[in-house]
């Protein structure tokens, strides 16, 4: 995919989390666990923010795996080849997991 996010924007490709098991062997799916965070990979970001005349370099890097709050609206979700992406606002990467 080429996409090239403008300003403060980072693309984020999802990691998909895998389900868990219970003790006694319960699948529980995904929609149990109603989590506001998720997990993925940076692809590509953007330039950095303008303020008062100078640009400010975003902190994270392609590469990075972060937890990152997922945008509410399906506008910024894209999906190709299987894989989701989202176009997210530094502001909504939590930490960068080591």
């Amino acid at each position: 995919m080429k996409l090239k996010p403008l300003s403060n924007h980072v693309l984020i490709e999802l990691i998909e989390e895998e389900h868990k098991t219970t003790k006694s062997g319960i699948v529980l799916p995904d929609t149990v666990e109603k989590k506001e965070q998720t997990r993925g990979v940076i692809v590509e970001v953007g330039p950095g923010k303008v303020q008062n005349g100078t640009r400010i370099p975003l902190e994270v890097k392609a590469g990075d795996k972060v937890l990152f709050n997922k945008p509410w609206g399906e506008d910024k979700k894209i999906e190709e080849d299987g894989k989701v992406y989202f176009l997210a606002d530094e502001d909504d990467i939590l930490a960068v997991i080591e």
